[in-house]
């Protein structure tokens, strides 16, 4: 093989590697939409991320064409009540997965411009401070979480 050939195949091993490698830095999984009934116009969004950078990276924002607004949120305790604040950023530390879950960090679809069913599929797009965007197509589910009072503020 000459010089040219295996720098060549070397060089094209090296395009090959990295653009394997930066596919799939931030993951998710899991995610669905919670049902709710006709005529309601909040509900959440729930999902896994995976953070599979060396570095720290930040879930920024989300966005669906289903809501008029789309918040980050958490469940606080204030005063022995269960409180929801909106969030700026929920940080995913390298190497590690954060579950957005009922009475956790969650997204939050405001002014529902349509009414969503279970099994229907909400799609809604994640933006972290890296530059990733990810699209994700949620379906819809009926869960029981237990949270049946709770303010949000």
């Amino acid at each position: 093989m000459s010089k040219k050939t295996l720098l060549t195949t070397f060089m094209a091993a090296i395009l090959s590697l990295s653009s394997f490698t930066t596919m799939a830095e931030i993951t998710t999984n899991d995610a669905y939409v919670r049902a709710i009934p006709p005529g309601t116009k909040t509900t959440a969004a729930f999902v896994t991320i995976t953070n599979n950078n060396s570095e720290d990276v930040d879930l920024k924002s989300a966005s669906s064409n289903v809501a008029d607004a789309v918040e980050l949120h958490n469940h606080v305790m204030k005063d022995g009540t269960m409180m929801m604040r909106q969030v700026d950023n929920i940080k995913i530390a390298a190497q590690q997965s954060v579950s957005l879950k009922p009475g956790s960090y969650h997204i939050m679809l405001i002014n529902l411009r349509q009414d969503i069913t279970v099994g229907e599929n909400v799609e809604f797009e994640l933006s972290f401070s890296d530059g990733t965007q990810l699209k994700i197509e949620a379906p819809v589910k009926k869960i029981m979480d237990g949270m049946h009072s709770h303010h949000h503020h």
